[in-house]
């Protein structure tokens, strides 16, 4: 069963998920190993809101942070690093997901727990996961996709691309295969698919201008697995001419994303504020901190697992979702080049 939460403001979801948890535990090393600097999500938002976490659950634990920039080898160096100064917990958002489990077994040969985080770890156990449902992403953003198409009269039959994630990353799969379940109890069909290195969004790009070449004015909608990946296929067929453009899809509500639906080029994206999980995982560490174990709300790969429900975003409920839940404010995000479209939508006067 699925762990629900209500996406309100992150501030009140990391409150709700600390509450009754033990302040003050004895000082201990825990480490945040994120995967890559493609999304800028990891620097503004998952580790701040794990830090800020972990100072009310733990003032006096040391908190170590590294970021992989997408380099497996670079995040195994971290892992080693890490352990040799200490750390009791390791919180990871693995580069490889297979590779990782090498990292897990290591850790657990030196009596150090680890929590997978965001991409999930499936040939080795961690102690713990804690993610947003990204089978469930990947199906939301293409069933709405497919909904949309529908509802503008788009014909039966007619095609649409699909943009997936890494193919080393274990959670752009499991959004791969929601997608897939969309698509493929829909009456469209993939005109072609592409597995994107590293979340690259100009490998994104570069693979929709050669679709664009190929098949022209049969692309009806594209279906990007991130907001990365929807903002270089945007990109690519505005530079292409394509006018209008087809309703694309992302996920992640990047700053970038939300501008690009308040201008009507980016269909949808999930809003889904990495606070939540973060500070998700910073219970979990506190509570393996006590000598506790954590209550699994549910089970991936054979793992203890905690999965936050998120919500699709479209241009028609960016206001409740997004600005009336706090979760970003309108000075952010209605910056000059959008102060119009903010105004046509209601989010500013």
């Amino acid at each position: 069963m699925k762990s629900k939460f209500p996406l309100a403001a992150a501030s009140l979801a990391a409150t709700t998920l600390l509450a009754g948890a033990a302040l003050g535990q004895e000082a201990a090393t825990v480490a945040f190993l994120m995967p890559d600097q493609a999304s800028t999500r990891y620097e503004e938002h998952d580790f701040p809101g794990f830090k800020a976490a972990m100072e009310k659950l733990c003032p006096k634990c040391t908190v170590i942070y590294q970021n992989a920039n997408a380099d497996a080898t670079l995040q195994q160096q971290q892992f080693n690093s890490v352990i040799t100064q200490g750390a009791k917990i390791v919180v990871l958002d693995p580069v490889d997901s297979a590779a990782a489990a090498g990292l897990v077994q290591m850790a657990h040969s030196q009596d150090v727990k680890v929590i997978a985080y965001d991409r999930p770890i499936p040939d080795t156990p961690a102690d713990y996961y804690v993610s947003f449902d990204n089978k469930g992403i990947g199906q939301a953003i293409a069933q709405s996709l497919v909904d949309h198409l529908k509802a503008s009269g788009v014909a039966a039959g007619a095609g649409v691309l699909q943009i997936n994630g890494s193919p080393t990353d274990a959670a752009a799969g499991l959004i791969r295969d929601g997608i897939d379940a969309a698509l493929d109890g829909s009456e469209y069909k993939t005109l072609a698919e592409y597995d994107t290195p590293e979340w690259a969004p100009p490998k994104a790009q570069e693979f929709t201008a050669g679709q664009i070449n190929r098949f022209g004015a049969d692309i009806k909608g594209i279906v990007a697995a991130n907001d990365g990946t929807a903002g270089g296929a945007i990109a690519a067929l505005k530079a292409a001419g394509v006018d209008p453009l087809p309703p694309v899809t992302g996920n992640d509500a990047t700053v970038a994303a939300l501008q690009l639906i308040i201008a009507g080029d980016q269909y949808n994206t999930i809003s889904k504020p990495s606070e939540i999980v973060a500070a998700a995982a910073a219970n979990v560490v506190a509570t393996f901190l006590k000598g506790e174990t954590p209550e699994p709300k549910t089970s991936l790969y054979d793992t203890p697992s905690e999965l936050f429900v998120p919500a699709v975003v479209t241009r028609e409920n960016i206001k409740a979702e997004i600005f009336d839940k706090g979760i970003q404010t309108p000075e952010e995000i209605c910056t000059a080049d959008y102060a119009d479209a903010c105004r046509e939508l209601g989010i500013t006067k």
